[in-house]
């Protein structure tokens, strides 16, 4: 539910609160660079969690490869509340070229590598530390009201615009429609603080749509996982994104992983966490504020922040072309561990 604007903050329940190897041939390893601006001071303070993160893709195809380009974007990013460290990617089969590395449009990690032999699986890891800060607590009600939030990202000519425009712009998986502006209209309420608003929306998603893994697929967008009411956190995000995009406010998509704590007594499963995504909604008081609707929380040390994007499009973790391989759906496996 979402926080009673009569209650003190530390009664909200949505308080914003700060944020061994297989054996595959190792192709690259990179270690990460120093953490980003103000990532050492945040680090520094009381309440940091180091975890380890190991993301393994494996496709067995149906038949050989003749040729393969791919392009992954599996390095984690430093943040003001994240530092990575260890980084590395094994690919098995190993590359004939080296791995090449670059930055998107949006600032995130992106290796791209080929295959030219024949081969009949692939496998690719990454691996990681990371130290999380532990995230200041924001008071939702002294955020500004979504609608000055929305005016201030509207075209106006001769001024400078804040850089979250970009993401108040419809995308593929989502689009600004009017279905998913009546989805959330009744929460935002005129000059409702903009993060009470969006907490709301959060709770709504998670509480109005079923979580399951088989009602969508990896092309499901906003609108057709809002008529089937189901889905997974890819579906959950791409709606939030979706409908406060339609109510004119910026919100773009994380992806990322989640420690899953396992049930007490029973010990932490290999490969059962799964990689995750989450909203962050721009607040012109706060900047970026990471929203969790399939979990209904706000964002925090257990959230691993990998890349971010305007939907899962741009920032799918491994995406490739290949010659020959038939259908292969892949076999992922990701393991979130504290240190």
């Amino acid at each position: 539910m979402s926080p009673d604007q009569t209650s003190p903050p530390a009664a909200d329940p949505h308080a914003l609160r700060p944020l061994a190897p297989p054996s595959s041939q190792v192709t690259s390893q990179s270690r990460s660079p120093g953490p980003a601006p103000g990532a050492l001071q945040a680090l520094a303070l009381p309440g940091s969690r180091q975890l380890s993160v190991c993301h393994e893709t494996r496709y067995d195809y149906d038949r050989p490869v003749e040729e393969a380009h791919h392009s992954a974007w599996l390095r984690p990013r430093d943040t003001a509340m994240q530092q990575v460290s260890g980084w590395a990617l094994q690919i098995d089969p190993e590359p004939e070229d080296a791995v090449g590395q670059s930055r998107d449009a949006f600032g995130n990690w992106r290796h791209g590598f080929s295959h030219a032999r024949v081969h009949d699986s692939l496998t690719v890891t990454s691996s990681f530390q990371v130290r999380l800060a532990l995230p200041p607590l924001l008071d939702a009600r002294l955020s500004p009201p979504w609608e000055d939030a929305a005016q201030a990202l509207r075209y106006r000519a001769g001024l400078t615009q804040p850089d979250a425009v970009e993401f108040v712009l419809p995308s593929h998986f989502s689009p600004c429609d009017a279905l998913l502006a009546r989805y959330a209209r009744d929460l935002f309420e005129p000059q409702r603080p903009l993060l009470q608003a969006a907490q709301a929306l959060m709770s709504r998603i998670h509480q109005r749509m079923e979580f399951n893994p088989r009602a969508t697929n990896v092309s499901t967008n906003a609108l057709q996982a809002l008529a089937k009411g189901q889905g997974v956190c890819q579906d959950f995000a791409h709606l939030m994104i979706g409908a406060m995009r339609s109510l004119g406010l910026a919100a773009r998509y994380v992806s990322g992983y989640l420690l899953t704590e396992p049930p007490s007594g029973q010990p932490r499963l290999i490969g059962a966490d799964a990689s995750h995504a989450w909203v962050a909604v721009w607040c012109p008081l706060y900047g970026w504020v990471a929203l969790d609707p399939t979990n209904d929380v706000t964002v925090g040390q257990d959230h691993v922040t990998l890349a971010w994007g305007r939907d899962y499009a741009d920032v799918a973790p491994l995406r490739g072309v290949i010659r020959g391989g038939g259908s292969a759906p892949p076999r992922v496996a990701v393991t979130v561990a504290p240190i």
